[in-house]
Parts: structure tokens; sequence; C-alpha cells
């Protein structure tokens, strides 16, 4: 496997234009960029705001949160400021900074090309690496030390539910074989030759090891549970006509957002109260968005990207 050795670690920020066009709709507002990555929102977003507004980024990685503050790409706008934490933690985010309300919230789900592209953050099966997969690599276990206690049920039904691989118990067999032979997966190459060698079929295009990869890197960060509780920290958190626009990259987190805005956005008639009040809906939806045929062309991670954009509703609209 090859390495990107002394290449600079890059960033195409994906549906830029599209996403901070349907968020800023107040100038002199307060905005959330929940997933700063390295700042291509962020710095948009400020372009739009007015000398009154204010941008609140937010990231659980340690690494996004340090191009914000130091070296030359650092961020020296008085209307900004970041926060190291996760989608869970943004409701303590508000609290702590004494912020009640926001005039939209921006969420970028998925890794970012410098997490992707740095062997040592172990996310790519590409490079050759440690097994960590941690976007926040100061908290919880890495995927070698999740791989190296779980049984192998559980690990099939990480792979199976996480990333929809066929061939998830063939590969949890062997990952526990292994373990059970004194040499448990340590890099990224080890997970993915094994893979290689119990997945039977492959898809045109997309290397064996795609999907195992991702659902380890779910389980690893709870990316599902946390983008859930983020979804919730935000609609509680929007002033009546606030913008929430969420960015997903598999059908995993666009279900979910998916979901939650038709659940707050769509009236459900109930057979067993046919007579009671309709009930009062917080969210209209706007929008769903993807990539352009230029931008997938200029930037092919882009090609699985949906952007979903809501409102939120006065309070007290029913509908």
């Amino acid at each position: 496997m090859s390495s990107p050795a002394n290449q600079v670690l890059q960033h195409r920020t994906v549906l830029l234009h599209e996403a901070v066009d349907a968020l800023v709709q107040a100038p002199d507002g307060i905005y959330v960029d929940a997933t700063y990555g390295r700042g291509g929102h962020s710095r948009l977003i400020l372009e739009r705001l007015s000398p009154q507004g204010r941008l609140i980024a937010i990231d659980r990685d340690p690494d996004a949160v340090a191009h914000a503050t130091q070296g030359e790409a650092r961020v020296t706008d008085p209307r900004f400021s970041i926060e190291h934490a996760a989608f869970a933690e943004m409701a303590t985010v508000f609290a702590r900074l004494g912020v009640a309300q926001v005039d939209g919230v921006l969420m970028d789900i998925g890794v970012s090309s410098p997490q992707i592209d740095n062997p040592a953050r172990g996310f790519s099966f590409r490079f050759d690496g440690p097994l960590d997969m941690r976007m926040d690599p100061t908290r919880g276990e890495s995927a070698a030390e999740f791989l190296a206690r779980a049984e192998e049920r559980e690990i099939a039904e990480v792979i199976r539910e996480f990333g929809e691989e066929r061939f998830a118990n063939a590969i949890a067999k062997a990952v526990v074989a292994r373990r059970e032979a004194g040499e448990p997966l340590r890099t990224t190459s080890e997970l993915a030759q094994l893979v290689a060698r119990c997945v039977r079929t492959r898809e045109a295009g997309q290397d064996p090891a795609t999907r195992t990869f991702q659902a380890l890197r779910i389980r690893v960060n709870a990316e599902l549970e946390e983008l859930e509780q983020g979804l919730d920290a935000a609609l509680a958190h929007l002033k009546p006509g606030g913008r929430l626009a969420v960015i997903s990259f598999h059908s995993l987190e666009d279900r979910i957002a998916k979901t939650f805005i038709a659940g707050h956005s769509k009236a459900v008639f109930d057979r067993r109260a046919p007579f009671a009040a309709p009930p009062q809906l917080k969210l209209r939806a706007i929008a769903r968005i993807k990539a352009s045929a230029d931008e997938v062309a200029a930037n092919p991670r882009s090609r699985s990207a949906i952007l979903r954009v809501a409102e939120r509703t006065g309070e007290g609209v029913a509908v």
C-alpha cells in the first residue's frame, strides 16, 4: 500500500455554496458549523454574515480545532469561535456559551479528506497505518481495541448493520480466529487483507474492504447515535425561521436525517383519535440537493452526498 508521505493533506468542501446559500437567511444571526473540518463552510458563512453576526464552529477532531486556531490557516475573525465537542454535546456547548437560540445549524456528516488520507488515523485501507479510526483519538477505544475484545457475534452484527456487508459472518469468524491464534489485528493493511480473503464477490470499482471499514468507523465513533442527538439539539435551539442543513454521504446517515425532518414536518393522522387537535409541527422541509455533475467530476467523493434542508416553524404552528 502506498503512503501519502510528504504530501499536503487537502480537503474539498462538498456542496459548499448550496449548503451556505440554504443556511444563511439572517446576516445578523448566530450560526453553527457543527463539523468544522478544514473550515470551508465556515469561511463562506463568515463572508455572508454582517459585522453583528456570529459563527460557532464545533468539531470532535482535535486536528480540526488546531487547524482553526493555529498556524497560517487559523481563523482570526472576532465573530468566530470553535469548540472541541461532538454532536451529542451540542446542547452543552450552547449552555456553556450562553446561547439560547441560533439562526442555523449545518451538519456535514462523515469523514474529511485529511482524516482519510492520513495513515496515522487508520481510516483508510489504501494506506498502511494503525487500526484506529477514532475521529477524536483522545477518547474511546480504537477499531483495533474493539476487534481485540468483541465477541464474534457482535463483530458480525456491526459489519452487517453498519456496512451492509453480505460476508459479515465470515469476516467476523476470521477476525476472531486470528485473535485466538495470538495475532490480533493491529494495522489497516492486516484488516484489508483479511477482508479480501473473506469477500468472495466484489462490486465493480469497490475495494472489498470498503464496507467493513465503514462499519467499524461508524461503530467506533457512535456516528449514528451522535447524529440523532445532534439533530435533537439543533432543533431544540433553532429560532423560528432558522435553518437546519444536513449533508450525508451514505444511506444510513441520510435515512436518519430524512426520517427526522419528515417526523417533524408531516402530520400523521391518528385513527384512534380522529377528533384530536392537529400536531404542532416544528419543521418545514425545504430541499433535497445532490452534488452537480461538475462537482462530482472535480471531487469524486461528492458523488454520494445529499444535502437536506429544513426550516424551523413558528411556535404553535399546527398543520
